[in-house]
């Protein structure tokens, strides 16, 4: 089964959690063993998985894209003026797939799975597939 998600960024850049959205998804399947893949299908932003205990490393993780990849690089040819997001989008990936065992997901302890906006604030979409 494929579901498609829906959710609202509200700045440039952000990082939202949606553990609990997949997990859900599992949940509503009743899968007890497989995995789940979790996937942007945008070019400006990207799904990661990292640590959800601190909330410092969201920030220093945005920062940090920013420092590598500025927004205002003169030498950027790319008409809309993204580059950066695409680069940052690029860096993080599309997807990430994630074991299912005993129904719930394979994640370390502090372990969150994130939908990385990296050109909003905009409607977003991003697609839950069990294997």
């Amino acid at each position: 089964m494929l579901k498609k998600q829906t959710l609202h960024t509200h700045k440039r850049d952000e990082m939202i959690e949606v553990t609990e959205e997949v997990q859900a998804f599992v949940n509503e399947l009743g899968i007890q063993e497989g995995t789940v893949l979790i996937y942007c299908s945008h070019t400006t932003a990207g799904i990661t998985i990292n640590e959800n205990a601190d909330p410092d490393v969201k920030s220093d993780m945005i920062r940090r894209f920013d420092e590598t990849y500025p927004w205002n690089m003169v030498k950027d040819m790319h008409a809309e003026g993204n580059t950066a997001a695409h680069m940052k989008a690029s860096t993080v990936g599309a997807s990430q797939t994630v074991i299912i065992t005993g129904g719930k997901l394979l994640l370390g302890t502090w372990q969150g799975i994130y939908f990385c906006e990296f050109d909003g604030p905009m409607q977003r979409t991003y697609y839950l597939k069990c294997s």
